[in-house]
């Protein structure tokens, strides 16, 4: 249930650094209750990075906290997006009409782009409830899954292509420097952070939050864990003094975050390994294992994709392999 407007946050802006604002924006969603956009000077106008998600009143949301610094949306003048989640780019279209400037994002988005696309909107939905069958979701709730996502807005306002590939070694320029991309995927196959070297300054989208908390995009690449895994040994390289997330406040220990995410890593890999016992189970039948305890039925789409991450990660390495039963429904045994 999404919280009632009285009750939710309004957006707001802060400095973080001379040229460095911090714009808070609200989200639907319980337990995520905001995301940030970074807005950076460049020259008379500012590079805005990520723009948040689209629904109503949403765009005076963005205004509201650009204003409280003293910027306007007609400043833009380039959309940098960290990844194609909603929540980052979902009101890149209606910035893009106010501002008139360019779009950078990574090419790989297909797996937010599909979803909006009015053609494919039957057949991501589709895709979701099979991912969920073969996980071993019974047909009764599935059918409740289905109607919960048939309810769901998209949160974007309308697909648009980049007009540059935000790709490994593009740079972008601002008067705090120039910042390089590094693509980082795992989180979501078109997800990159970008990096200011003389400031030792990153802006980590949701890769690194400050916030240990996991999710991987299911079913566009291989091995999401693996790259999960290698995005972190790229940012472990960079020296970083100030970390600016897609959610919540700044932090400094980035060594430490990243060391984080690498232990609850390893311990739900080892928890979904070891919840196989003597005998096959779905994926469905792993969560509990993997999160210490059930799901609900908000919780259960988002919990059961990231256990079949671990799983299709324990196949890579050779140490668990699946078995199709009735129905296609997928069961995985130790190897």
């Amino acid at each position: 249930m999404s919280p009632s407007p009285s009750r939710r946050e309004r957006g707001r802006g802060e400095r973080v650094l001379p040229g460095l604002w911090r714009l808070r924006l609200t989200l639907p969603w319980p337990g995520v209750p905001h995301c940030n956009a970074w807005a950076i000077a460049s020259g008379d106008g500012v590079v805005l990075v990520d723009c948040g998600m689209h629904e109503p009143g949403s765009l005076g949301q963005l205004e509201q906290a650009m204003t409280q610094v003293g910027l306007r949306l007609e400043q833009v003048r380039l959309l940098v997006i960290t990844h194609a989640h909603e929540d980052h780019w979902g009101q890149a279209a209606t910035v893009i009409d106010r501002a008139g400037c360019e779009l950078w994002m990574h090419p790989n988005h297909a797996h937010a782009t599909a979803v909006e696309a009015g053609r494919a909107g039957i057949e991501a939905l589709a895709r979701r409830l099979e991912i969920a069958r073969q996980g071993g979701v019974p047909d009764a709730a599935l059918h409740r899954y289905a109607e919960h996502l048939r309810e769901l807005p998209s949160g974007i306002a309308r697909v648009v292509e980049p007009d540059r590939a935000l790709v490994d070694g593009v740079t972008v320029d601002t008067d705090l420097g120039s910042w390089r991309v590094y693509e980082t995927p795992g989180h979501a196959p078109s997800h990159v952070c970008l990096y200011q070297r003389e400031r030792r300054l990153l802006i980590s989208g949701d890769h690194l939050l400050g916030r240990i908390s996991l999710y991987f995009d299911y079913g566009w690449t291989p091995d999401p864990i693996a790259e999960f895994l290698g995005s972190l040994d790229v940012i472990g390289e960079l020296d970083v003094r100030l970390c600016l997330s897609g959610h919540g406040r700044t932090f400094t220990d980035v060594e430490a975050h990243i060391a984080g995410n690498r232990t609850l890593v390893a311990a739900r890999l080892e928890r979904a390994r070891a919840g196989l016992g003597e005998r096959p189970r779905t994926a469905l039948e792993l969560v509990p294992a993997v999160f210490g305890g059930p799901a609900d039925e908000l919780t259960t789409g988002r919990r059961l994709t990231e256990t079949l991450c671990y799983l299709h990660h324990l196949e890579a390495t050779g140490r668990v392999r699946r078995e199709r039963g009735v129905g296609d429904v997928e069961r995985w045994r130790l190897a």
